[in-house]
């Protein structure tokens, strides 16, 4: 095990590495970590010196506040290697900006720009080796933040542990998924945290998308928790939807996810034409363009899966399939969106940035 220091960041090397024990080509989502992980520590009101080193589990007293109120935030990022080995990131800006907005949201300090991204930059540099070329291959990226104060009072932490965590990828939702449309649960509210990616989010979904599994359907697509009548969410993706030619999306709020991939397909699909409306999807209008015809596809769009096809969903006990379709915005914008994340196409949209 070696130490030195870089940009600020005390770097201790593993004294071996993993890598050769790890199938690439049969990577299970999120099992596999690679040798280093970056963790900074918030103490006394201010950010403390940050370190590399190898990984491995961490110790916390019992009482840490993120046991107890739950204050934990995270984001989900990739890096991709092209063929001359360079890696690059996707549209880090946009998750450095999303993970501090939900630290103010969830009473957690920011994160320091030059905390997050030389931690991030230097990471990856290290772990290089561990990301694979291709198209479909990634470093999957977990940025976090836990509440490591001791304690049980009810209020926020003053203590507080910034980590991030580098995971090697493949596709994370094999092939098409089924989904029901929830009549009852809701993933998030109105004046909550839904907006932020905040752990609790994610564990208050897991009761309700196994009644689902349950009934043989992969995930849930959330509807509003006020009415039950507006498509949200599906799983834990944003989800689009095809009547005839239009491609709708749900806008964000309170309740929706700022999504990257969101975001970057509707940008994609304007610049080729795609007729997009960012509105209020209704279960009514859906239902109803399953019965005519005129619904063409479901798809969720996410940084794990990037996009995932929606092979048919239910809504009171009601089934629709999906009949395939040639040509399908789906595959075609999923295609694109790979392309440039991979350097396998031009980036004219100045969304790729270097790893240095």
């Amino acid at each position: 095990m070696s130490t030195t220091q870089t940009s600020k960041i005390e770097i201790i090397k593993a004294a071996s590495t993993k890598i050769n024990e790890v199938d690439f080509d049969n990577l299970s989502f999120g099992a596999v970590f690679t040798d280093h992980l970056f963790e900074c520590d918030f103490k006394n009101g201010q950010w403390q010196n940050p370190v590399i080193k190898p990984y491995a589990p961490i110790l916390m007293d019992p009482s840490s506040k993120v046991f107890h109120y739950g204050q934990a935030i995270f984001e989900g990022m990739k890096a991709y290697k092209d063929d001359n080995n360079d890696v690059w990131l996707f549209r880090p800006d946009e998750n450095f900006n999303r993970f501090n907005k939900s630290a103010v949201r969830m009473a957690m300090p920011e994160v320091p720009e030059a905390v997050f991204m030389d931690g991030l930059n230097e990471l990856l540099k290290l772990d290089k080796d561990w990301i694979q070329r291709g198209n479909g291959a990634s470093m999957y990226i977990r940025p976090f933040m836990i509440a490591t104060g001791p304690g049980v009072i009810a209020n926020p932490s003053d203590e507080y542990k910034f980590m991030i965590l580098l995971s090697p990828a493949k596709a994370y939702y094999g092939g098409e998924v089924k989904v029901i449309i929830a009549e009852h649960y809701s993933r998030a509210a109105n004046g909550g945290i839904g907006a932020a990616k905040a752990a609790g989010n994610y564990a208050a979904q897991f009761y309700p998308t196994n009644l689902a599994n349950k009934d043989g359907f992969q995930q849930v697509i959330w509807t509003d928790d006020a009415t039950h009548t507006k498509l949200e969410e599906a799983g834990t993706m944003n989800v689009f939807f095809r009547i005839n030619d239009t491609l709708l999306t749900a806008p964000t709020s309170e309740r929706i996810l700022d999504g990257v991939t969101r975001k970057s397909l509707i940008a994609m699909a304007e610049k080729e034409g795609l007729k997009v409306e960012v509105r209020p999807v209704i279960v009514s209008e859906l239902v109803e363009a399953a019965k005519n015809g005129s619904l063409k596809e479901i798809f969720g769009a996410g940084t794990a899966a990037v996009i995932s096809v929606i092979k048919g969903f239910s809504y009171k006990d009601e089934y629709f399939e999906m009949d395939p379709i040639e040509n399908s915005y789906a595959s075609f914008l999923k295609e694109k969106l790979t392309s440039l994340q991979n350097k396998l196409s031009e980036d004219t949209y100045g969304w790729t940035v270097k790893v240095q």
